[in-house]
């Protein structure tokens, strides 16, 4: 389970106050809904906050300054630096359809969402893996939580989780359901509340920006930690052979990071950070951080002497200070990955393709 460390944007406009801050420290709850852990560190938090609260409130005055009346802009050059550097939350859900191209799909086929919540029954055994996976999704999130007062049940987004994941398998009959898809659309209805949108960037995520991630064989998943070994092997080679000498996988240690999108894995505003970039410049940005990730922790593991100190350093450096602070981390995050020519990953990722798929078949 991630430590979700970090409070999101109040207000909805990006900004936030002291006395805001000081009553957050009162709730064990953040602004997302997730639930705080008891060793929740307040004093990295809000020395981070001190920080950042500069930081959000010139985004915000920037960002109305672009958007003027409007909800939305097109994509460019000056988009691009501002997505790097976080939509806020006011913004975020409409800017992740227009600029991943979901908001396009959604007007060319207006009651197609209503179509398929409302299509033929699900297979038995899609409905069941459903129904398990549920109440599995961000169990420390009041939102997601069936509660029971003087007898009334109260589901939250369960409901609407339910509602997205069901209509996406009829979308998807040929893919159906798959692990991690309820966390992904977990964390969209969180940001947009609303059912439509989440189930529309949910299918640019799989049918454009992650294909093969969220198939019966993962082979899009497979093939990016291959693609993550490799350039390790390339840019940290101490880390790789280390690595190789305790002997084990890359898919062990860094599958869920590309499943979940880092949802579940890095502070929840760090990962909404991510998606912003993911949505607008592709899946190219995931390989960025798990990247950064490794090389800038090369000195802690490399410390790690044994099969499961490896494992357990690379849990660890997914919740450190550095992981708190979002807006670093991501600055961290393009200067450490450097030139990442989408050529040349596109080109690794055939490559890297090939020996998955030929390994299947043995």
């Amino acid at each position: 389970m991630a430590d979700r460390r970090v409070a999101g944007e109040e207000g909805g406009d990006g900004g936030t106050n002291s006395s805001t801050t000081s009553q957050s420290r009162l709730s064990d709850v953040d602004e997302y809904g997730f639930q705080r852990p008891p060793d929740f560190d307040y004093a990295t938090y809000e020395e981070f906050m001190s920080r950042y609260l500069t930081v959000l409130a010139r985004r915000a005055r920037k960002w109305a300054h672009l958007l003027g009346a409007r909800e939305t802009v097109g994509r460019g050059v000056k988009l691009k630096r501002y997505v790097r550097k976080g939509i806020p939350m006011k913004h975020r859900g409409k800017m992740w359809l227009e600029v991943s191209g979901a908001r396009q799909q959604m007007s060319l086929r207006p009651g197609y969402y209503r179509a398929m919540l409302a299509g033929a029954p699900l297979g038995e055994e899609v409905q069941e893996a459903i129904r398990v996976d549920l109440p599995r999704t961000f169990p420390d999130n009041i939102h997601f939580r069936q509660v029971t007062q003087d007898a009334q049940v109260t589901q939250g987004k369960l409901v609407s989780l339910n509602n997205v994941l069901s209509a996406f398998c009829r979308h998807n009959a040929g893919i159906g359901y798959c692990q991690g898809l309820n966390y992904i659309a977990g964390l969209l209805l969180l940001v947009t509340n609303d059912e439509e949108s989440s189930f529309w960037l949910l299918c640019v995520l799989t049918d454009s920006l992650l294909p093969d991630y969220y198939t019966s064989t993962m082979v899009g998943v497979l093939t990016d930690t291959r693609v993550m070994e490799a350039l390790v092997k390339e840019r940290c080679p101490l880390v790789w052979r280390h690595v190789e000498h305790y002997g084990l996988t890359w898919d062990l240690l860094v599958t869920k990071w590309f499943v979940c999108l880092f949802a579940e894995v890095l502070p929840i505003e760090t990962v909404l950070r991510i998606w912003d970039c993911l949505f607008y410049e592709g899946n190219k940005v995931l390989m960025r951080v798990a990247l950064a990730l490794v090389v800038t922790n090369e000195a802690e593991i490399l410390k790690a002497q044994d099969f499961g100190d490896i494992v357990k350093c690379f849990k660890k450096i997914t919740q450190d200070a550095n992981a708190i602070d979002c807006h670093s981390f991501m600055e961290t995050v393009f200067k450490v990955s450097g030139s990442f020519p989408r050529a040349r990953l596109a080109k690794l990722r055939d490559s890297c393709m090939e020996q998955v798929l030929a390994e299947s078949k043995k």
